[in-house]
């Protein structure tokens, strides 16, 4: 299965199922704001400040990049969209 292509669904719902089953344990208060990025084939996952370096440093590992899920720490998405805050600062 390793190098089968997965729909955008399988791969989320794998990506958030190995995270919660095997990652977020392991996830201290220093690594909040942190990307992590799973290769959902492999259940092999990478944490760094940026995305990309997460990236990268799977891809160095030999992954495909083609099943990777993506998770920001203590976050529920890992981007934002929009150009406001919802509390104003005084």
């Amino acid at each position: 299965m390793e190098n089968e292509k997965m729909l955008p669904e399988e791969i989320e719902r794998c990506g958030e199922d190995i995270y919660a089953q095997h990652i977020r344990d392991k996830m201290t208060a220093a690594d909040k704001g942190k990307f992590v990025v799973i290769d959902v084939t492999t259940g092999d996952y990478e944490i760094a400040n940026e995305d990309i370096t997460a990236s990268l440093r799977m891809l160095e590992k030999g992954c495909s990049g083609e099943n990777f899920y993506g998770i920001r720490v203590g976050h529920r998405a890992a981007y934002h969209l929009g150009g406001y805050s919802l509390t104003r600062s005084q």
